[in-house]
């Protein structure tokens, strides 16, 4: 799926004969990643070329002449949704050309050299593991060595992240974001500029049944159960009387297995808590406390009366969600360096056979944001795993629409079948957003089978030139699946899912 990219904000500067130049500051996952110029991502775009030919998604051209400020704009979203395209392919993303161009803007552009340095990983008891990295070490090397460290296997890695934790009083915390791979832990602690902020190491997976997964790993089953403490101990959890006298007998014990196969009945196990944020239901400006995980949000909302109400919205309910920064960035010598300030998410919900808008502004959009996807992704797999004779093929990158967007896309199921012989784009259909929102278009997108042969799809992407189609893993899958009334219930004709990330461009050239 894609990735969280994004750019707000631009600067011209002076090169060293007096010319000017446009240094574009990009942000990942709400916070500030790299700055580059045009001429840097051209050279980038030329080396992924080479390597894997025309599957790249469109570059933006060069301007000979100088740019007028519309021209200007234009590039800027351009070269976004070229970022966020260019992350679709997972051998992309773990390709040498991508991550080493993208170590090498990191370090340039907060003035880091690589050399040896000492990293602290925080574990959920409170503990630190200490490592030897050098400063250009990407996260997912960074995990490697703490596994290698903490007697992890390798082959379990992927059930666990690295994370930007924010410490606060009286015991609590805060966690910021998730290190993508080829993010360097080093620089983006550096980077943070967040007091109390610390790189901190958890599992990454929202389905708690997963835990079965890791039990037969004696390093797995310590770091989930320190982890199921935590979230006892904080409160995300949220056991029974009962089930804390059973659970504290455990621990006393030492009976990891035990106590989190007993876990698995707690309410809210397993869960990410967002900070106390506040929504629009029922009313504008009430407080709420977010948790996420197995398939739903969970919603506590207090009420002006300071009556609290718990709302739970199940994920095969939900249609869309998107992102949107409200705010501005200061265009000057360097820009803030997160967008968490004026930031919202809004989904649409199901709910009495008709669709609503569902509006929480919380600074951990992004991270509420990548853990929706985490769930679908989780779906995914745990579909096909239930049906082996599918292997869903990857998605083909889109020329997006001109708005500043992310779009991960879902539509009908029941008109999948009529739409796979070649049926051209249906028409456009738009947002109903709240007064005062950008305007935003929803495209429903054909599908890819995995069955289609390879040259059928090269042929596909000749002829089709720059009209290249968004398609997600989600749509192939679900392709494949259209008698899976199962997984979508009553809403089984329903658009399922897609993610739309909008930030709105908002400082001058």
């Amino acid at each position: 799926m894609k990735m969280h990219f994004c750019i707000p904000v631009s600067q011209q500067r002076l090169d060293r004969l007096g010319g000017r130049y446009v240094l574009y500051s990009v942000y990942l996952d709400g916070y500030l990643f790299c700055r580059v110029r045009y001429s840097q991502l051209h050279r980038w775009n030329e080396q992924l070329r080479r390597v894997f030919g025309n599957c790249l998604p469109p570059f933006p051209p060069k301007y000979y002449l100088a740019m007028t400020a519309s021209m200007a704009n234009e590039r800027r979203d351009q070269l976004e949704q070229y970022l966020q395209n260019v992350t679709v392919d997972p051998n992309m993303l773990r390709s040498d050309v991508f991550v080493d161009f993208l170590k090498l803007v990191q370090l340039d552009t907060f003035s880091i050299t690589t050399k040896t340095a000492s990293l602290d990983i925080f574990l959920p008891d409170g503990r630190n593991i200490q490592v030897e990295i050098l400063t250009s070490d990407t996260a997912e090397r960074v995990l490697e060595v703490v596994s290698h460290k903490i007697g992890l296997c390798q082959e379990l890695l992927g059930y666990f992240g690295l994370f930007l934790i924010q410490c606060c009083k009286e015991g609590k915390f805060s966690v910021m974001k998730k290190l993508v791979d080829f993010e360097l832990p080093y620089v983006s602690l550096q980077s943070a500029k967040v007091e109390d902020c610390k790189v901190g190491l958890r599992k990454w997976y929202m389905d708690p049944s997963l835990d079965s997964v890791l039990m037969d790993s004696a390093a797995a089953v310590a770091l989930i159960y320190m982890q199921a403490v935590q979230d006892m101990e904080k409160e995300w959890a949220k056991p029974t009387q009962v089930q804390r006298q059973k659970l504290e007998a455990l621990q006393k014990e030492d009976n990891q297995t035990k106590f989190l196969e007993l876990s698995q009945e707690v309410r809210h196990y397993g869960f990410l808590q967002l900070d106390p944020c506040t929504c629009d239901y029922p009313e504008p400006g009430c407080r709420a406390v977010l948790s996420v995980g197995n398939n739903e949000i969970s919603c506590c909302i207090t009420l002006p009366g300071n009556q609290t109400q718990e709302i739970i919205f199940q994920m095969n309910r939900v249609k869309c969600w998107q992102v949107t920064f409200l705010g501005s960035l200061l265009d000057m010598d360097g820009p803030q360096r997160t967008l968490n300030q004026n930031l919202e998410l809004r989904f649409q919900y199901s709910e009495d056979s008709r669709w609503q808008w569902f509006v929480i502004y919380t600074k951990q959009a992004f991270l509420l944001s990548s853990c929706l996807k985490k769930m679908i992704s989780e779906k995914m797999v745990k579909l096909a795993a239930e049906n082996p004779e599918m292997a869903p093929s990857f998605p083909e990158f889109e020329q997006a629409p001109s708005e500043r967007s992310v779009r991960f896309w879902g539509s009908r199921v029941a008109a999948r079948a009529s739409r796979l012989q070649g049926a051209h784009r249906p028409a456009r259909r738009e947002a109903a957003l709240a007064p005062g929102q950008p305007g935003l278009s929803l495209w429903p997108a054909p599908l890819l089978l995995s069955t289609c042969s390879r040259r059928r799809r090269r042929r596909r992407r000749r002829s089709a030139g720059s009209q290249i189609l968004a398609i997600t893993f989600l749509d192939i899958l679900l392709n494949l699946l259209k008698n899976s009334e199962k997984l979508l219930g009553d809403h089984g004709k329903k658009d399922l899912i897609f993610t739309l990330t909008h930030i709105p461009s908002t400082s001058p050239e």
